[in-house]
C-alpha cells in the first residue's frame, strides 16, 4: 500500500466553531466543492454521525461513497474509512486539529485514495494532495468568512 498524503493550514478561529464545521461529515456540502451530496446513515450515542453515504468530486473522480468515521480521538481528530463505493476501493484519512492558543487553530487532513482501475502512483498523490489542498482552503474561507 502507498503512503497517505497530508497537509495542515492555519485558521483564523476558535477550536470550537472548527469543530462544529470539520467534524459534521453531514453538512460537508454547504462548504466542500468536492462534496455535492452528503447523507449521515447512522449515529453514535452522541449523535454524531458514524456511517455517512456521500458524493464525491475530486478532479477525475467522481463516486459514490460510504465511509465510517471514528471518534475515538475527539475532540481534536475524526478519521475515517471506505466501507463501500463504486469506484474506489480504498479511501482513508482523518482531521487532527491543534488549538494554538491564539484564537487560530491548525488543522492537518491526510487521505489516502485507490482506485479500482491502474493509476500510476505520482498521479494518485497529485490528486491526494490537490483535493487536501482544495477542502483547507475552502474550510477556511468558510470559517473566516
Amino acid at each position: 500500500m502507498s503512503q497517505a498524503s497530508k497537509n495542515s493550514i492555519t485558521i483564523e478561529a476558535s477550536l470550537e466553531d472548527v469543530q462544529a464545521l470539520l467534524f459534521d461529515p453531514a453538512n460537508y456540502p454547504t462548504w466542500s466543492s468536492a462534496t455535492p451530496t452528503a447523507k449521515a446513515l447512522a449515529s453514535d450515542s452522541e449523535g454524531r454521525a458514524t456511517k455517512v453515504e456521500m458524493t464525491i468530486k475530486a478532479g477525475p473522480v467522481k463516486d459514490r461513497v460510504t465511509l465510517d468515521y471514528d471518534w475515538s480521538g475527539a475532540p481534536t481528530s475524526l478519521h475515517f474509512s471506505l466501507d463501500e463505493a463504486d469506484m474506489l476501493t480504498e479511501m482513508s484519512g482523518g482531521y487532527e486539529l491543534k488549538d494554538n492558543a491564539d484564537d487560530t487553530v491548525t488543522v492537518t487532513y491526510e487521505l489516502h485514495v485507490e482506485l479500482s482501475m491502474p493509476v500510476p502512483d505520482m498521479m494518485r498523490t497529485k490528486a491526494e494532495r490537490e483535493t487536501i489542498d482544495k477542502a483547507l482552503n475552502e474550510l477556511k474561507s468558510k470559517l473566516e468568512a
